[in-house]
């Protein structure tokens, strides 16, 4: 089967972007479009590349002063009927449009086209971000390649219609338990209900006053929210156990221990397991990339709210940002799309800043 990323496709940024969403590379299903990938970006003298499972990395070695990373994930949620691509005149719809092929496009369309950047250039094109961290494809080039992730400024290519979004939150899941005695209901003063006793918790949660902090100029709101509950044993019988899922998003500002030191504070009194968390990322503004290419925005970054792979970047000491073409609302929506003006002017912005 010939590759559809051909020549003329990936000088216009438009029809790359249509070419990506039309390769099906739901998350564990990216070998076709990482071998697309590959073979385009093996072909260009001035690219050295590497492969690691389906993420493929290209890099200049031109021996400039510092090192800019460009990083787009090349999976997809499940398709919703919304597969292969439609478009008009101002609208490409499909899976990935918005998250985030358009914005991995404007990577691989510098890749191929930008011979001579002003830094030296690392491309990332990577695997199942929409699923399980373990399988994250930048988690596996940081356990087994990690001198490939070295940089001195890294953008992410998520969906932000556009504007710089600077750090991003950490996240922490949580259990709350609440414990009791099993007794028949119609002697239901023989036992304790654990259901019962999860309503303080849930007061606190309804009366919580998130915190917002400034950094760097970017306004992170914290949030804390129960997202499942769970308890009962049968329609007769008293329950002894009560478990509500919470989740926090809280500040970079705040190490991970610090947010578990906080969300336990909340729910003095109660059982609490941690389980899941990651951290965020600072915003990292005045690494001078960073700040050339805000200035090349010529717009105030705002903060991200929300988890993103920046962090992982943050974690190895290189500040990252956030930017791209797609609407994050739109983000895994049957009616997911892009409007084809964004991607054009995201493209002659990453151009302009790479070119000088």
């Amino acid at each position: 089967m010939p590759n559809p990323l051909t020549p003329q496709v990936l000088v216009d940024p438009i029809a790359l972007t249509r070419a990506l969403v039309d390769i099906e590379s739901v998350s564990g299903n990216e070998k076709e479009i990482a071998d697309a990938v590959e073979e385009v970006l093996r072909e260009r003298a001035h690219l050295r590349v590497d492969r690691i499972g389906h993420t493929v990395i290209a890099r200049t070695e031109l021996g400039r002063e510092q090192r800019v990373v460009l990083a787009g994930h090349l999976d997809t949620v499940p398709i919703a009927d919304n597969f292969p691509s439609t478009m008009d005149e101002k609208i490409m719809w499909g899976c990935g449009t918005s998250d985030m092929k358009s914005g991995t496009a404007l990577a691989l369309h510098l890749a191929a086209t930008v011979a001579e950047p002003r830094y030296d250039v690392t491309y990332f094109f990577y695997e199942c971000e929409e699923v399980e961290a373990v399988r994250n494809g930048l988690r596996i080039v940081a356990q087994e390649r990690p001198e490939l992730l070295t940089a001195d400024f890294a953008i992410l290519l998520e969906p932000t219609y556009g504007i710089v979004e600077a750090g991003c939150q950490g996240t922490m899941r949580a259990k709350v338990r609440t414990h009791g005695v099993r007794a028949h209901a119609a002697r239901s003063w023989l036992g304790d209900n654990a259901i019962h006793k999860a309503g303080e918790a849930l007061r606190r949660l309804s009366a919580y006053e998130a915190r917002e902090v400034l950094i760097d100029g970017c306004r992170y709101r914290e949030g804390l929210n129960a997202v499942r509950i769970s308890g009962g044993v049968a329609g007769n019988v008293i329950p002894d156990e009560c478990e509500i899922e919470v989740n926090f998003r809280f500040a970079p500002d705040r190490s991970v221990a610090q947010a578990e030191a906080h969300l336990r504070e909340v729910f003095t009194g109660y059982d609490v397991e941690i389980t899941d968390f990651a951290p965020g990322a600072l915003p990292g503004l005045d690494a001078p990339p960073a700040a050339q290419f805000l200035a090349a925005t010529g717009a105030a970054p705002a903060a991200k709210l929300g988890w993103t792979d920046v962090a992982r970047f943050a974690e190895l000491g290189i500040p990252a940002l956030n930017y791209g073409p797609g609407d994050p609302n739109l983000a895994h929506k049957r009616d997911e799309h892009v409007e084809l003006e964004k991607i054009e002017q995201g493209a002659a912005l990453l151009r302009r800043w790479l070119v000088g």
